[in-house]
């Protein structure tokens, strides 16, 4: 496990995949956003790209926001939230998936950042922490926030046939009818900035030779 954390730290040093491997997984068109241009004004938001073994596979935690949030309803996110004042970033990203889904942050080694996402829609900027745990959390999903916890092996992320696309309509105006490109996994569909952001990261993880829980 240590060789996981080791070599994604030690990868994270480098220049990041950024805006290219995000793009990958970016829902088109979108008009007035421009993927380079972060706008001043927004809040800092922190999601989690925890990886840990279970049933000998690294795998990564996702959460099923319930149908009943003001925000981002029933879509599939990185356990995460607002950074409350007095905050850092690691601080409010190991506070929010304690909060979604039990993660005790004792657990986590905080690896490093992946490259900042503007959300429009929110008007947020979302900055994804990469941490590793040594074993599987013992997960408690927030019923408030959270419909299901979506265990997700790196292997199925990384299958070609993992990634599918759809028409949808935007939800602002002006209204277009936009390619959405998402990961399909365990009867959801994983697409907009957690989909993007998990591109960065796949894009990151091809990059190190990494050996699976317990060894080749």
């Amino acid at each position: 496990m240590f060789q996981l954390a080791d070599a994604l730290r030690q990868r994270l040093r480098a220049p990041l995949p950024g805006r290219d491997a995000q793009m990958r997984m970016a829902p088109q068109p979108r008009p007035g956003w421009d993927p380079n241009v972060v706008p001043a004004g927004l809040r800092d938001a922190a999601g989690l790209v925890l990886v840990y073994p279970h049933a000998g596979e690294w795998c990564v935690p996702l959460t099923l926001r319930g149908s009943w949030m003001r925000q981002h309803t029933g879509q599939v996110s990185l356990p995460g939230g607002r950074v409350d004042v007095g905050e850092t970033i690691e601080q409010a990203a190991l506070r929010e998936a304690h909060e979604e889904v039990g993660v005790e942050a004792a657990s986590v080694h905080v690896i490093g950042r992946l490259t900042p996402l503007h959300i429009p829609v929110s008007h947020h900027l979302l900055h994804p922490v990469v941490g590793v745990a040594m074993a599987r959390p013992a997960f408690r999903v927030a019923e408030a926030e959270v419909e299901r916890l979506i265990e997700v092996p790196l292997r199925v992320l990384r299958a070609p046939d993992v990634v599918l696309r759809e028409s949808r309509p935007r939800e602002r105006p002006p209204v277009v009818l936009m390619d959405v490109p998402y990961f399909a996994v365990d009867g959801a569909k994983v697409w907009g900035a957690t989909a993007m952001i998990l591109a960065e990261f796949l894009a990151l993880f091809e990059e190190i030779d990494v050996a699976p829980p317990g060894g080749r």
